[in-house]
């Protein structure tokens, strides 16, 4: 799923390419993509696109009025759309202005779980989806970070992707930061010292920025195995730091990585979600 920098490098191609443009229509191919009924997506239709912007791992279409709020989800993608097809392949809706190009969401496979919800735009970070985030990531100051722990004592990287507590981040960054803080990813939050909440928050920003530095690089979203990473998905090769191997902990759904010298004093997690996990 892409995560705040590559959402935030996303919305400023989108910006640039489309902002200022006048909304002719909304369409939507799909009726379960509009998860709101008011204000109607027809209330942004004659205003000009101000600008495409980001929250969270949200894209912000905003308008005079009505900003409307897509959720990429993991296979979806808002795109520049060139060729309107009457039936886009994988289309969930489309942003027509009153000249070419229009803007097409798009998701393949037969999941259909993006979204797109239509808010006010003077109270779109106080009415849902938004409102149930917690700060971007990037925005957090070192003291808010320790409160923030203290307060929800919980696995270091269950933490990291909790979009309640900081907005933004993913399996691929939970993974990176956990690595340049040099903890394991079971560390639990409110056990953490002053030294290692400072850590985190370095290894926080470190990993965004660059990671943001590489996307405004390229000329559209790259799929996730295309993204730079020292230990995300890099199980049995060696660890860029001190060479050891890059391990992992899979669940399910994902997979944590991280390298035990660099992270547990050398002791190597076991593979299963009932072990007693190390700090």
């Amino acid at each position: 799923m892409p995560e705040l920098p590559e959402v935030r490098a996303h919305a400023e191609r989108l910006s640039l390419a489309l902002g200022g443009r006048i909304l002719s229509r909304f369409t939507g191919f799909n009726f379960t993509v509009l998860k709101t009924v008011q204000p109607a997506p027809d209330s942004a239709i004659s205003r000009a696109l101000r600008r495409v912007h980001q929250r969270g791992k949200f894209l912000l279409l905003e308008f005079e009025e009505t900003t409307f709020v897509v959720h990429l989800m993991q296979g979806g993608r808002l795109v520049v759309d060139d060729k309107l097809a009457l039936k886009p392949r994988g289309g969930q809706a489309r942003w027509t202005f009153t000249e070419p190009p229009a803007m097409l969401l798009t998701e393949h496979g037969t999941e259909r779980r993006v979204g797109v919800w239509c808010v006010p735009t003077d109270r779109a970070l106080e009415v849902p989806p938004l409102a149930e985030l917690g700060p971007d990531a990037t925005d957090v100051d070192v003291e808010t970070l320790g409160e923030l722990f203290l307060m929800h004592p919980m696995r270091l990287h269950g933490f990291l992707r909790d979009q309640h507590r900081v907005a933004g981040l993913g399996r691929r960054l939970a993974n990176e930061v956990c690595h340049r803080a040099r903890l394991s990813p079971f560390a639990n939050t409110s056990r953490l010292t002053t030294e290692e909440t400072e850590r985190v928050h370095v290894a926080i920003l470190e990993a965004c920025n660059e990671s943001l530095e590489f996307e405004r690089s390229q000329p559209e979203m790259l799929p996730s195995a295309k993204r730079p990473s020292r230990v995300h998905g890099r199980t049995g090769e060696p660890c860029p730091v001190c060479g050891d191997m890059v391990r992992a902990v899979e669940y399910s759904d994902y997979t944590v990585n991280y390298c035990a010298t660099c992270q547990t004093g050398g002791k190597v997690l076991a593979d299963n979600t009932t072990s007693k996990f190390l700090k």
